[in-house]
């Protein structure tokens, strides 16, 4: 709570209790320019004392004019919802945090537009490089990127042009495997359950993949129901209910993801629906809920905190553009 007698420690503050001037404290604390070891503990301690936070953004305004964000990184994701981009978040602060740079998120909520203000915002700090989320952008997000002169990595997508760095997988080729798998496990009438793939595109890649290899086969999609909204277990529950009302007699359902195939799960548990007997499940992501359930989730896995890492690696490798394509992996699971 905010107490309005109480001033915040300043710059001053520490030089008094230190005894040297406020020009050493901010040498001392960016860590530049000649102080003796004395000086620099004399420094710690008054800080230590007075619990003071260094004011970065003054910091870097004081600073050369081109410099101010040189140790900062932009990244711009999608959701912090799904436990995939956390992941990926945690893989991308390992390598950041080991090479002293400080991250900026911002979350787009799956809104083009917003993200857009997102990267204007974050490219006006004068970030050392931006990581962002996927391969389609507004114009306006692609003219900024295109014209900030810093390194950006596209991540968690590799089927399309990039700007200049991408590492992810190709979501078309999941989708397509998901397909093969259950055709080659026998099941001939399938169905889908997926949230707003119109926003999350990579979702929509999935599929287009799943359902082409089916209709190449010869074994189209019978019937896909698409819940409004952001993905969850509550969302893939009444999604498959509403999809087996219409549909009675699926004999598997793949899933936009994990977080939907769940709540199909939970549906099959409190309908009396055997899997996978009566219905097999498939989902995408592997998340570590869905490998401990009774019945081990059919889905494929994918390298998120490798992706996170490798983005971060590539933003400060200063080579050429390229694509690095991760891969993922098929779990068989017990429910397809």
């Amino acid at each position: 709570m905010h107490d309005p007698d109480h001033r915040a420690v300043t710059l001053a503050d520490v030089a008094r209790l230190a005894g040297v001037g406020e020009s050493t404290v901010s040498r001392v604390l960016r860590n530049q320019g000649s102080f003796s070891k004395r000086t620099q503990a004399q420094v710690a301690e008054a800080v230590a004392r007075l619990g003071y936070v260094p004011n970065r953004l003054a910091g870097m305004l004081a600073g050369a004019q081109g410099t101010a964000g040189a140790k900062l990184v932009g990244i711009v994701i999608p959701s912090l919802g799904n436990v995939v981009f956390p992941d990926l978040l945690s893989g991308a602060a390992s390598v950041l945090d080991r090479d002293c740079f400080q991250s900026v998120i911002g979350v787009s909520d799956y809104d083009p537009g917003r993200e857009e203000a997102l990267i204007g915002a974050l490219l006006s700090w004068r970030p050392a490089g931006l990581i962002v989320t996927g391969l389609e952008h507004t114009d306006g997000a692609l003219a900024r990127l295109r014209a900030s002169g810093i390194r950006v990595v596209e991540m968690i997508d590799t089927d399309g042009p990039g700007l200049d760095i991408v590492v992810g997988f190709s979501n078309r080729a999941v989708g397509r495997d998901s397909a093969r798998h259950l055709l080659a496990r026998g099941y001939r009438r399938i169905g889908y359950v997926g949230h707003d793939v119109t926003r999350d595109l990579r979702a929509g890649k999935r599929l287009a993949g799943f359902t082409e290899t089916l209709t190449e086969a010869g074994m189209p999609l019978r019937d896909r129901e698409i819940a409004a909204g952001a993905s969850s277990a509550a969302a893939g529950r009444a999604a498959l209910d509403r999809l087996l009302a219409r549909t009675p007699g699926l004999d598997a359902v793949y899933f936009s993801n994990d977080d939907m195939a769940l709540g199909g799960y939970f549906h099959c548990l409190a309908a009396g629906l055997t899997i996978p007997d009566r219905l097999a499940l498939f989902g995408f992501n592997a998340l570590d809920i869905t490998a401990a359930m009774p019945q081990p989730l059919a889905t494929v896995r994918t390298p998120r905190r490798a992706i996170g890492a490798v983005a971060a690696e590539r933003l400060g490798a200063g080579g050429p553009r390229e694509v690095v394509d991760l891969g993922y992996d098929l779990v068989p699971g017990a429910t397809a």
